[in-house]
């Protein structure tokens, strides 16, 4: 691609990045350029695969849901295999895998987690949980990795991006726990909301916002633990791309510390966080970023090995 198709392909892809996601926008200005270049692209990639599957604009759900048109997997493979035109989020994943050599698998995994949500999956457990946790977005933590530089064959760091990725998304989840049931999804474990004695059905009921409070301390939980797992692997990168992880991870770490801060009303509105936020957490990632970390002796968290071995892929679990 020539540098002025790439410009205006990063044009779009920064536009894209500002208009749907403003705290991932404002850690990955932290990057080098040719990373935040790259950050973006695969953003927007990432982006349009999530909205098509969800019936989303840039994040939020549409009034009706439209119909699926696009076949995700078979824009992605004419995007990575030819020179085919293809839509601009595939034409800016053809381009960050050709600039930054992203691995196949990890753009696999990504789309796996695409089709559990078409069809309907609901995690029965933890475990199933943070599986999924892992395939929408553990990868692209991967790939982010990539970008930044790290080895294919560095599995454990690879391993604790992946954990990050993970982090955010129980965050996520977490601060969406009812808006997602108003629009028919679900991602607290089946085994949870037994506990908890919460149908499905009802989980957007003011009446249950006590024992959502309590589901979303534990979701927190669990995310505490990656997002540690995850600040190991931070310590390894360059100096300008971890402060761009350490900003992320405060960012998306203030929603979920909001939500359980906000008890049975976190759902009264979106949590958000505001500029003057996400400029405090850059500044705490500066100093975080000349300080170590310390290394516990152990590798991340989630093992994509052990998850494939005893679960198979993601595709072959729904079709």
């Amino acid at each position: 691609m020539s540098a002025a198709a790439r410009g205006e392909l990063v044009d779009w892809a920064r536009e894209t990045i500002a208009a749907g996601s403003k705290s991932f926008g404002m850690a990955s200005r932290l990057l080098p350029r040719r990373e935040r270049e790259n950050a973006w692209l695969l953003y927007a990639w990432c982006r349009a695969c999530d909205d098509i599957t969800d019936g989303q604009e840039l994040g939020f759900y549409l009034s009706a849901h439209p119909p699926v048109s696009t076949d995700l997997w078979e824009q992605t493979r004419r995007a990575l295999r030819t020179d085919a035109a293809v839509p601009l989020a595939f034409a800016s994943l053809r381009e960050v895998h050709r600039d930054a050599g992203l691995p196949v698998r990890y753009i696999e995994d990504h789309l796996c987690g695409f089709d559990l949500d078409r069809a309907g999956w609901r995690p029965q457990t933890a475990e199933d949980l943070i599986g999924y946790c892992y395939h929408v977005a553990g990868t692209v933590g991967c790939l982010m990795a990539r970008i930044m530089g790290i080895s294919p064959q560095d599995a454990d760091t690879l391993a604790r991006a992946s954990d990050l990725g993970i982090a955010f998304q129980l965050d996520n989840i977490a601060r969406d726990i009812v808006e997602d049931a108003r629009h028919g999804r679900c991602y607290i474990p089946a085994d949870w909301l037994s506990g908890a004695d919460i149908e499905e059905a009802a989980l957007a009921e003011p009446e249950h916002r006590p024992k959502l409070a309590d589901l979303a301390r534990e979701l927190r939980a669990l995310a505490t633990r990656y997002y540690g797992s995850a600040r190991v692997g931070a310590a390894r990168l360059p100096w300008r791309s971890r402060n761009a992880i350490l900003a992320a991870c405060n960012i998306y770490g203030a929603i979920g510390e909001t939500v359980v801060r906000r008890g049975a009303l976190a759902w009264d509105d979106r949590i958000t966080t505001t500029r003057v936020d996400k400029l405090v957490a850059a500044g705490r990632a500066v100093v975080q970023g000349f300080g170590g970390v310390a290394d516990p002796g152990r590798s991340g968290l989630f093992d994509q090995t052990a998850w494939h071995a005893s679960r198979g892929s993601a595709k072959a679990q729904i079709l």
